[in-house]
């Protein structure tokens, strides 16, 4: 099978990278050559040091090199049997383009978008024939994170669902079907990790290092809210809260912060600014937590029980299976255990006591428990025996 990427920027790149040391004939494309210059460059870092780590062979190395065809002409797309678009988060720009590809492409070559939070119906309504098309979300870096979102449409056929997903799954990739909502399961279920976290800073409970230090410390994510938010790009992360926010017709759940606003607005985004929630300049000092555990608990508690709602939520809504779900937080996002589990494990009567209470003390729509969790509480069940 022929692969085709359009879009050669860090996603883009990463994902052809991973068709190609699977043995496809890859063709990345991108309109712009200095960014296909760019992403050669890398991948000749990249393999230089799996080569040195004796990961693979300089053979090896050469071979993977040899299977990627950079280009700067949608054309060469013609007999690529599976296409995925990495490029901008704009569902104008990504329906035009499809269109195009369409018209390209042979009448069986499967078209994905590995958009992180846009409908796939929406780019599927570009084509003749929608039954061809299918999210593929991975996640980044896509050679280092096992993780791939499989989303059919309502007008994707089973038989482009089951390709799809045999071709990921045969990059050795943990694949997990969900429902073409907005963010889909990780996006989704994600936000209150950096949304609770904002709340209460803005509340002034905490700053931003001691949030971080309880997230990490107690709660054992690798990284805290702040730092993940930096890391990852303030713009972007604003950017896809905001999508989420109004996809999901301002449901208060999803309510972007105006602090991470100010921070992107400021030119804050974080590492690659040089500056976000922390200083990343040379010389600079980061700050130091307040390490009161008391505190840190009821941080860590408050942000863990939205987490836990919102995947049960998702299940509620059958947005993924039980397992997809906490599959998908432990391998996309790195969490220390998957979130349904979790809430086992803390008590189910325990996490509505937390969510009842927060939802008493504010009165606001966004700590409503799922209607699942107050039915398992009742009935005395758990998700997983």
């Amino acid at each position: 099978m022929k692969i085709g990427i359009l879009g050669a920027g860090t996603m883009g790149a990463g994902i052809a990278q991973v068709a190609a040391q699977n043995g496809h004939k890859v063709v990345l494309v991108d309109l712009n050559q200095a960014v296909l210059d760019k992403a050669s460059a890398n991948l000749v870092k990249v393999l230089g040091r799996l080569v040195e780590k004796e990961k693979i062979t300089e053979e090896k190395s050469q071979e993977i090199s040899g299977n990627i065809q950079s280009s700067t002409e949608l054309n060469d797309f013609s007999t690529c049997d599976l296409i995925i678009e990495a490029i901008v988060e704009n569902i104008d720009i990504k329906t035009k383009v499809f269109a195009q590809l369409e018209e390209i492409t042979h009448k069986d070559c499967i078209l994905a978008s590995n958009t992180s939070s846009l409908s796939i119906a929406s780019i599927g309504a570009a084509l003749k024939d929608p039954s061809k098309i299918v999210g593929i979300h991975f996640f980044n870096p896509a050679p280092l994170m096992p993780l791939v979102e499989i989303i059919p449409a309502v007008q994707t056929s089973d038989e482009t669902l089951k390709k799809a997903k045999d071709v990921i799954d045969s990059w050795k990739k943990v694949t997990v079907l969900c429902k073409d909502t907005p963010g889909f399961i990780v996006n989704r279920v994600a936000r209150p990790f950096y949304g609770e976290a904002l709340r209460i800073y803005e509340e002034g409970v905490a700053d931003f290092a001691t949030i971080d230090w309880a997230m990490t410390e107690l709660g054992g994510f690798r990284m805290g809210p702040f730092t993940l938010m930096d890391y990852i790009g303030n713009d972007i992360n604003y950017t896809v809260t905001e999508t989420v926010f109004a996809a999901f017709y301002y449901d208060p759940r999803y309510r972007p912060s105006f602090t991470q606003k100010r921070h992107a607005e400021a030119g804050y985004l974080g590492r690659k600014s040089g500056r976000g929630y922390y200083n990343y300049a040379e010389g600079a000092v980061l700050p130091e937590p307040t390490r009161d555990e008391a505190l840190g608990q009821q941080i860590f508690e408050r942000i863990v029980v939205m987490l836990m709602n919102e995947a049960i939520d998702a299940l509620f809504l059958n947005i993924g299976t039980k397992e997809a779900i906490d599959l998908a937080m432990t391998k996309g996002v790195n969490y220390p255990k998957g979130l349904l589990e979790w809430a086992d494990e803390m008590g189910l009567e325990n996490v509505l006591a937390k969510l009842e209470a927060l939802f008493n003390e504010y009165g606001e729509d966004r700590y409503r428990p799922s209607p699942l969790l107050r039915r398992m509480v009742r009935e005395g069940s758990i998700f997983f025996s």
